[in-house]
């Protein structure tokens, strides 16, 4: 079994999009469950404001295996300079990324313990 979940949207007075997707699979005994951000906002800055804030990258990953479950979670940002029609823009950007794995089959969880069925 698969879900799919999908979202895009768009702000153009707030110069924003967002694009968001989840899948979720059943197979095996396995769930797993899938999410995706991804966020961009674009600014009009003056020539002379060239800083920008500094790039972030955050991973972390757990891993339970009295419950089998595995968790992952990755967040990038940065940002990039675009020149268009003589003006200058700022456009920051945040991509997220978790996973999130669990046993659904009793089999799997007995096998774990070292109770074979």
């Amino acid at each position: 079994m698969r879900d799919l979940l999908f979202k895009n949207l768009t702000s153009l007075d707030k110069k924003r999009r967002i694009v968001a997707s989840c899948e979720v699979v059943e197979r095996q005994g396995m769930r797993s469950t899938i999410q995706r951000h991804f966020i961009c906002v674009v600014k009009e800055i003056a020539k002379n404001e060239t800083e920008r804030p500094l790039p972030y990258l955050y991973i972390r990953k757990e891993r339970n295996n009295r419950e089998l479950k595995e968790r992952f979670f990755c967040k990038i940002k940065g940002s990039i300079f675009a020149i268009y029609e003589g003006r200058l823009f700022l456009i920051t950007f945040m991509h997220s990324l978790k996973i999130n794995l669990e046993a659904r089959s009793e089999n799997l969880v007995n096998y774990n313990e070292g109770n074979i069925i």
